[in-house]
């Protein structure tokens, strides 16, 4: 059986974290003696993943490094990596259609954020139907907007708010096919406003709820909160 890629998008700037790790890309955050993506590659290891996709830009040069030592551990022996490095910023539609395109890939794949944690998210979504999107509940949503769900079917999409409430909000894991990307231009294009709502229009897209910690260290608080949370439980996160 073919295995199912991963195609994980590590290309952005990561503007918001500049000022607390200006000399390295967001998914090579140091969390202790480690970077914040090798957390996200044991979990995505463990869960079953075997081909990875990486899809850069920023400081791609250093992620590449990185990766040529990961890919060389034992516990990686049975994987494998590759990377698509963007010319210019793509956005997360326009980088998922520009790889599936230079790799000339058909069929389902699994896209994810190189700056989330979400430990059982992976394993849910390797056995999710297509197309699927991974959903958590957080006790304040009105930073990323709210899910609104029936039963396992997403029905729309709830713009952030001011007033802070509980819901369930995108937690950035999908599980898509590459038919969905065939006629995007090769451009800067968002995942979340230009595919997202059509299939969830079109009554399609599945909601697979990750009951877990979901951490976005896009943002310095949330990313000394991971670090608070390593820190306190061990290196074995």
């Amino acid at each position: 059986m073919k295995a199912l890629p991963l195609l994980v998008l590590a290309g952005g700037f990561g503007t918001r974290l500049q000022s607390v790790i200006a000399d390295v890309p967001k998914p090579l955050a140091p969390v202790g003696d480690r970077p914040f993506l090798d957390f996200l590659l044991q979990n995505w290891r463990e869960a079953g993943i075997k081909e990875f996709v990486f899809l850069l830009h920023h400081k791609a040069e250093l992620i590449e490094s990185y990766l040529q030592q990961v890919f060389k551990h034992p516990a990686f022996k049975q994987c494998h990596y590759s990377t698509v490095i963007e010319p210019n910023p793509l956005g997360t539609g326009g980088s998922i259609a520009n790889a599936l395109k230079e790799r000339g890939y058909e069929g389902d794949f699994i896209a994810a954020n190189a700056d989330t944690w979400l430990p059982a998210g992976m394993k849910s979504m390797l056995s999710a139907p297509t197309p699927s999107m991974a959903i958590t509940k957080v006790s304040n949503c009105n930073r990323y907007g709210k899910v609104i769900t029936q039963e396992n079917r997403i029905l729309a999409f709830e713009e952030k708010q001011t007033k802070s409430e509980s819901g369930w909000i995108n937690a950035g894991l999908y599980r898509l096919n590459s038919q969905y990307f065939q006629d995007w231009p090769t451009q800067a294009m968002s995942l979340e406003t230009s595919l997202l709502p059509k299939l969830v229009k079109s009554g399609k897209m599945n909601a697979i709820r990750c009951d877990c910690d979901f951490i976005d260290i896009g943002v310095p608080s949330d990313y000394e909160y991971f670090q608070k949370m390593v820190a306190a439980q061990g290196s074995d996160t």
